[in-house]
Formats: structure tokens, C-alpha cells, sequence
């Protein structure tokens, strides 16, 4: 007895599909969420800045999708971040280690580690876009990495000056929210003169011309 050619084509086909079918089912599955995005609490010690800059370092910064952590042999993609401390007091000259580790987020193509290629993004800008508290957390990290972590939410560097912390933009200056414009009474045309209160003496009317 003789297949018909468009059984054997179906055939075919429905063995090939449960076939593949089957291997990928054999594949482990994984399911790929949004990172978590952190809460920077006011009250956060520099302890707490430590824990909350390692989660956003494994998490929403991605870091080590490049860097390493502990790898010694074989061809890194960046450096790796074993010691960095030590390395960040000393690798730019005039740069304490949190001035380099803030020039390194947020220009990583002004010091590039010699042996390595740039390619780091901006990591306060899309897609990342962690915030100045939150790389301030992350410093506070990489601090433990080979020394010890100082920074806490109203530390200062070269591109953040926390909100009421020496040098920031006092209100008024531009840049600063603008003060309120204080309000008319009802009837009065924005920018007249207040009247005096009761019991003031008017003022003086300006000399006229030819008096002494």
C-alpha cells in the first residue's frame, strides 16, 4: 500500500514539531524579571549603604555582567574589582578614591585602565540610570573592596553635592527652585505697592523742580 505524498509530508512534519517540542521542554527555564528598584531611606548608615550598593551591583547596575570579582586567570572583559579600593586611592593623581570611583560612573571614558578597552556605559544615564544616592551606595561598596567604606548620603564629590550639604545651590541661585511670589490682595494689580498701614505717615512727595 502506497503513503499518499501530503500524508507523509504531515507525518513529517508532526514528528519533527513533537521532536523539538520535547528537547525544549528538556531546556531549564528561567524567568527574566525587571530589576528591583531600591529604596534609599534618609536614615541609611553607611552599613546599610554598603549592603544596598552590593544588591545594586549584582541587580539594577548590572556591574558584574563585565567586571569580575575574585578572577585571576584568563581574558577579563573589564577589570576586575578584587582590591579596588586600594588601586582607586593611587590611580589618578589628585583623586581620593571616592572622586575616582565617581569619575568612573559617571565619565568611564576619561581614565581608561591601561590594558583595557573602553566600553563602559553611563551608568546614571538610560539604560541603567541609577541615581546620585544610589551610586553613592555603591561606592560605599566598592570602599570594602580592599579598604574601608566612609561615604554616607551627604558625602560630596566632584559631580553630586547632596540637597543642604556645603556648596550646595543655595535658593535663589540659578539652577534652585525659585522663591514664591508673594500675594496680591484681592483687587490689586500684581506688582503695586502695598499701602501703609493705618496710622503710617504718607510718604514724602518728591521735591519739585526750582526748590532748594
Amino acid at each position: 500500500m502506497t503513503i499518499p505524498h501530503p500524508v507523509r509530508v504531515c507525518a513529517l512534519v508532526l514528528v519533527a514539531t513533537s521532536f523539538y517540542t520535547y528537547v525544549g521542554q528538556m531546556v531549564p527555564q528561567k524567568e527574566v524579571l525587571p530589576p528591583q528598584e531600591t529604596v534609599i531611606r534618609a536614615d541609611l548608615t553607611t552599613a546599610d549603604m554598603v549592603m544596598v550598593g552590593q544588591e545594586i551591583m549584582n541587580g539594577k547596575g548590572l556591574c558584574f555582567t563585565c567586571h569580575t570579582l575574585g578572577k585571576t586567570e584568563g581574558p577579563l572583559r573589564f577589570p576586575d574589582l578584587s582590591g579596588v579600593d586600594v588601586r582607586a586611592m593611587t590611580r589618578v593623581p589628585g583623586l581620593s578614591d571616592v572622586e575616582y570611583f565617581a569619575q568612573s560612573i559617571y565619565e568611564p571614558e576619561k581614565f581608561i585602565v591601561p590594558g583595557f578597552n573602553p566600553g563602559m556605559p553611563v551608568i546614571n544615564k538610560p539604560p541603567i540610570g541609577l541615581t546620585d544616592q544610589e551610586i553613592l551606595c555603591v561606592i560605599a561598596y566598592l570602599q570594602t573592596l580592599g579598604g574601608t567604606p566612609t561615604v554616607t548620603l551627604q558625602t560630596s564629590h566632584q559631580y553630586y553635592t547632596p540637597p543642604g550639604a556645603p556648596g550646595a545651590a543655595p535658593p535663589g541661585a540659578p539652577g534652585a527652585a525659585p522663591a514664591p511670589a508673594a500675594a496680591s490682595a484681592p483687587g490689586v494689580a500684581p506688582g503695586t505697592p502695598p499701602a501703609a498701614p493705618p496710622g503710617a505717615a504718607a510718604p514724602a512727595a518728591p521735591p519739585t523742580k526750582g526748590t532748594r
